[in-house]
């Protein structure tokens, strides 16, 4: 089932402007049916679609004389004497896309829709080449949102108020559990008994370790970055002890650092950083880390039902504004603070001293407000639900 992604409201508006479209974001997140559907929404029969994962199609962008890709452009159909629009899906492939791009927008009417997996190689090789004729636009898993249209349960998320019924509660818990349990990759939302969703969780990162890591990365060891995951994977919502990790692997601490790097540009993992006044104090802090998707920590490392509604919280919060966590010396922290405004803590089962703990210290740190993210119903103030961000 295709649906449209929540992402497409904010392409929509630029579609038809003179600048290139750039997609990023995880594999299997759904760039490539995004791009498609885009595709199909263009009122044209000007365009073509060029996956440059597959070998035979890369070649035609590999070429180093750039008017023979458009001889090849033109083979495909493509009129260049007008409007014209192409699609590149995973164009990481292709090295010298950048410049291929940046030639044939400079000299021909095409507009350009391209899509890949890799943030540093797109957000910093384009950012060269085309800078200030570009938008870029990341995606990540199914929202919780999109996973009920996905599930074709008509509800609007968006009318329910804070302060719902029992009833209308464990309807929507009961989705959520799943989406928590599996995550949001729509090729394993789309799948129908437990069994196949793990089978797909298994293909997920299977497609990124070896098309991310060994393919794309020129790391040596990558059985070292392979153990590193698997130990992040248990620990999320953790802070990241990157001298500990290092003596666990058995390797020093800067490449720790630099596959860390490598994970997070990948959008394997995010890292989010104290809340700080000071600039200066928060570059030089401990960050937290997050999966891109719990149902990968859950299918991988069985981590506990705390951390996997925390890092699905993290989920729902990371396109809504900047994230800080919050820790003082004492142990006493708020999971997530948004905008340097509000604090949001995560509870299974949320009692009244977490609250007051929370508006205690929200109060001290001159907060907007605060609230926490209950995993079970509850009557209190200032609570919501994972399913309600």
């Amino acid at each position: 089932m295709i649906i449209e992604r929540e992402i497409y409201a904010k392409i929509k508006p630029v579609i038809n402007s003179s600048e290139a479209i750039i997609l990023t974001g995880m594999r299997r997140v759904g760039k490539t049916t995004l791009l498609k559907f885009i595709m199909g929404k263009i009122d044209s029969d000007n365009k073509i679609f060029l996956d440059l994962e597959n070998p035979a199609t890369r070649k035609i962008l590999e070429n180093e004389n750039y008017d023979k890709i458009l001889e090849s452009f033109k083979l495909l159909g493509l009129n260049t004497e007008k409007q014209s629009y192409v699609f590149l899906d995973e164009i990481q492939f292709v090295k010298n896309s950048p410049s291929v791009v940046k030639y044939l927008m400079d000299n021909f009417k095409i507009k350009f829709f391209l899509s890949g997996s890799a943030s540093f190689y797109l957000k910093n090789l384009f950012a060269e080449s085309l800078a200030g004729r570009k938008y870029i636009f990341e995606m990540f898993p199914l929202s919780f949102s999109e996973f009920l249209k996905i599930k074709n349960v008509k509800t609007d998320i968006g009318s329910i108020s804070e302060k719902i019924s029992k009833a209308s509660f464990d309807i929507l818990d009961k989705y959520y559990d799943e989406y928590i349990h599996y995550g949001g990759f729509p090729g394993v939302v789309l799948k129908a008994s437990d069994n196949e969703k793990k089978m797909m969780l298994d293909d997920v990162f299977s497609s990124y370790f070896q098309l991310e890591i060994e393919q794309l990365s020129d790391f040596r060891k990558t059985n070292i970055i392979r153990d590193l995951i698997l130990l992040l994977m248990k620990r999320i919502g953790s802070r990241l002890d990157i001298q500990k990790l290092s003596k666990e692997l058995g390797v020093s601490r800067e490449t720790v650092y630099n596959y860390i790097s490598f994970l997070e540009n990948t959008y394997f993992i995010k890292l989010i950083r104290p809340f700080s006044r000071n600039l200066d104090n928060e570059i030089k802090s401990i960050p937290k880390f997050y999966l891109c998707d719990s149902g990968l920590a859950n299918h991988f490392a069985n981590v506990d039902s705390g951390a996997l509604l925390e890092n699905a919280v993290f989920s729902a919060l990371r396109n809504k504004g900047k994230l800080n966590y919050y820790q003082k010396k004492n142990g006493q922290e708020i999971d997530f603070i948004l905008d340097e405004k509000f604090a949001i803590e995560v509870k299974t089962v949320p009692y009244e001293q977490d609250m007051k703990r929370l508006s205690v210290i929200s109060n001290s740190l001159k907060l907007d407000g605060y609230q926490i993210v209950s995993k079970k119903y509850s009557e209190m103030e200032n609570i919501t639900y994972g399913f309600l961000l």
